[in-house]
């Protein structure tokens, strides 16, 4: 399901650059001490950024912010997994009131909220939320199959008072009412930003926010007026309460992205810890990368590793072997105009080249 993951959404003068791996062994050592690094222009000394270990520095970060915000469910297995290891520590359920996803239908709310509580919910019910959303990729995802159950489970061990709440992001909408693509195109980040403001700041609850990169950028001049991300929205009224983390660069212009390639930055990570985020990046040569995304978009970098070895996220065959839940997804993929999708819900039309189990093909690498 390549196609289906395909995590580059085009954006005005924003350039998403996949951070490839380089022949590391073919370009000269870095010659500055570890501490520092000369700046692009050789003007002047830059601060190493200093990478962290993933979980101990989210979960740190709850101990300043009211709200983590970081992707899932795109694709990225090793994200994927990153997130499922950090709901199951200790530590989480001391610093997390509320996990809100993108991928949930708000519709169903009181459903979510009975079957996370551990109510009798059967799963088939409670699959709505995230099988019924305006996104048509999270239908078939493999990860929610397993988040939401996991935090069910968790909750089943913890007292009332200790649950933890898992909110639906995307906004109501009822699939089986549904005849024309004008009934889907909704406003998702002002959805989400009501869900934030209403259920979570107000109530002055802490909460892990996971959601497509865009819809968690402070500031991004690209998007037209009224457009803006979800938490560009509710930071008018909360301001500096989120702690934004990128797990890919974005450059706001071709310059930057030539001045700093892919080799040249895997490279000048390839001694990081894995996953690993960096903080503080003001000072260090990783800010000079692109100051804007890094000043005034996001606050810090989530390091995944070496973009050929990051694993793509599998597809449950329970979901492609339910013959009327995919008809309905092609029914779907009709309306809203989407052929990919309904060949991609057509197990005629699938063939080895859609399961590769790495998130980007060789193809698109530069080889070592």
């Amino acid at each position: 399901m390549e196609n289906f993951v395909n995590r580059i959404r085009f954006v005005p003068t924003l350039i998403f650059a996949l951070v490839f791996t380089a022949a590391i062994s073919a370009q000269a050592p870095f010659q500055n001490p570890p501490g520092v690094q000369k700046a692009a222009d050789g003007q002047a000394e830059q601060r190493n950024p200093i990478p962290q270990d993933a979980t101990s520095a989210i979960l740190a970060a709850f101990d300043k912010y009211e709200v983590v915000g970081m992707d899932a469910a795109h694709g990225n297995k090793d994200l994927d997994d990153l997130i499922l290891h950090l709901v199951r520590e200790p530590a989480f359920l001391t610093k997390v009131d509320d996990i809100v996803v993108e991928c949930g239908n708000s519709l169903y709310q009181s459903i979510l909220d009975r079957y996370i509580a551990g109510e009798d919910i059967s799963l088939s019910e409670v699959r709505q939320v995230w099988r019924n959303t305006t996104q048509m990729m999270y239908s078939v995802s493999g990860f929610y199959e397993e988040l939401f159950p996991l935090v069910r489970r968790i909750n089943q061990t913890l007292s009332h008072g200790k649950k933890l709440r898992v909110l639906a992001g995307d906004p109501p909408l009822d699939w089986s009412k549904v005849t024309d693509k004008s009934e889907v195109m909704l406003d998702r980040d002002a959805s989400a930003a009501s869900v934030m403001q209403k259920e979570v700041l107000s109530k002055h609850r802490k909460a892990l926010m996971i959601f497509g990169t865009f819809h968690l950028f402070h500031s991004n001049n690209s998007a037209p007026i009224g457009l803006e991300s979800a938490v560009q929205r509710y930071e008018r009224n909360y301001p500096g309460v989120t702690l934004v983390i990128a797990d890919q660069m974005v450059f706001s212009n071709s310059t930057d992205l030539a001045k700093y390639n892919g080799d040249q930055l895997e490279a000048r990570m390839a001694s990081w810890p894995i996953p690993s985020i960096v903080q503080n990046i003001e000072g260090t040569w990783f800010a000079d990368v692109d100051k804007t995304f890094f000043s005034r978009m996001v606050d810090a970098y989530l390091y995944l590793g070496p973009s050929d070895l990051l694993l793509v996220e599998p597809r449950p065959a329970e979901i492609f072997s339910n013959k009327d839940y995919m008809a309905e997804l092609r029914r779907r993929a009709v309306i809203i105009g989407n052929e990919v999708t309904a060949d991609q819900a057509n197990p005629d039309k699938l063939s080895d080249q859609d399961f590769s189990p790495f998130l980007y093909p060789l193809s698109r690498l530069p080889q070592r």
